[in-house]
């Protein structure tokens, strides 16, 4: 079943540790439950991000390869 985002950012071109703070920022504004959509480059964004927002305690239900980046989805604890 495909899980529709309540929340969606791009964060493509931004360097750590921007993306993990816009990241943040984006999920503080959401409720708990809620998904939030995140496309991130390859490289230290997809080794960092998907690390700290586990270590906030948020869940990572999906990772997608798309093209040159990723997507993410994170459900907010």
């Amino acid at each position: 079943m495909e899980v529709k985002p309540d929340n969606s950012i791009d964060l493509h071109g931004e360097m750590c540790p921007i993306n993990f703070v816009k990241t943040k920022l984006a999920l503080e504004s959401m409720e708990s439950g809620q998904v939030l959509e995140v496309f991130i480059d390859d490289g230290d964004p997809m080794r960092n991000v998907p690390r700290s927002i586990k270590e906030e305690g948020h869940q990572i239900i999906d990772v997608k390869k798309i093209g040159e980046g990723y997507r993410l989805l994170i459900r907010k604890a």
